[in-house]
């Protein structure tokens, strides 16, 4: 049986994800804060340590929208270590068993924001494309291995996370898609799925999934 690891995997698209893969080939480990804390490095790697994953799914986010003149160490702290260094720690951890297999699929949702940030999400933007630097340096290292590593730019997905944006801010990013409407969860799961199953040749790339022109 294929093993399935979420992070982020209460969220909004993390259960999309978890629906998605839910069959008789998949066995999905999708824990919440309360059973580990991706904040806490330590904690992480514990959890980790004795796991075997076939794909790796890194779909934790936070956001703390703060101009970088009002932003406290706190908040980077914050913003960081859930959406880079929880990702980062997880593919270090996972990343032995796989190369022993010599097989395996990362994927780092990363955000539009990492190519075209808009003001006041200086912390976020600059954590995400972190991400991207993280896809393309494992898939350079490990692809000979058998590993593959790509992320995936969702769009703006209607989810817990995006509760707190006003429906001004939400009006202004819909006008920036071409097509005027947002992307779904759903079909967010759908392509990783596609992409984990179809496009085993794969690797190294940057996927945006909802209609703004990059």
């Amino acid at each position: 049986m294929n093993q399935l690891l979420i992070t982020g995997g209460s969220g909004g698209l993390g259960q999309a994800i978890k629906a998605e893969f839910t069959s008789q080939t998949w066995e999905i480990t999708a824990p919440d804060r309360k059973i580990v804390d991706l904040q806490n490095t330590r904690e992480l790697e514990t959890y980790l340590s004795c796991r075997s994953v076939d794909l790796l799914i890194c779909a934790a986010g936070m956001i703390r929208d703060v101009p970088l003149t009002r932003a406290t160490e706190l908040d980077w702290d914050d913003v960081f270590s859930v959406n880079y260094q929880a990702a980062a720690t997880c593919a270090r951890m996972i990343l032995p068993r796989m190369i022993t297999k010599g097989r395996g699929h990362i994927v780092f949702i990363s955000s539009y924001s990492a190519l075209h940030p808009p003001v006041g999400q200086v912390a976020y933007a600059t954590a995400k494309a972190a991400l991207l630097g993280l896809t393309t340096a494992l898939a350079m290292e490990h692809g000979a291995q058998g590993i593959r590593v790509n992320a995936i730019l969702p769009g703006f997905l209607e989810t817990r996370m995006t509760e707190t944006v006003s429906n001004q801010r939400k009006n202004e990013v819909l006008a920036a898609h071409s097509l005027g409407c947002f992307n779904t969860p759903q079909a967010v799961a759908k392509f990783i799925r596609f992409l984990h199953e179809e496009l085993s040749a794969a690797s190294g790339q940057v996927f945006q999934l909802d209609s703004r022109v990059l």
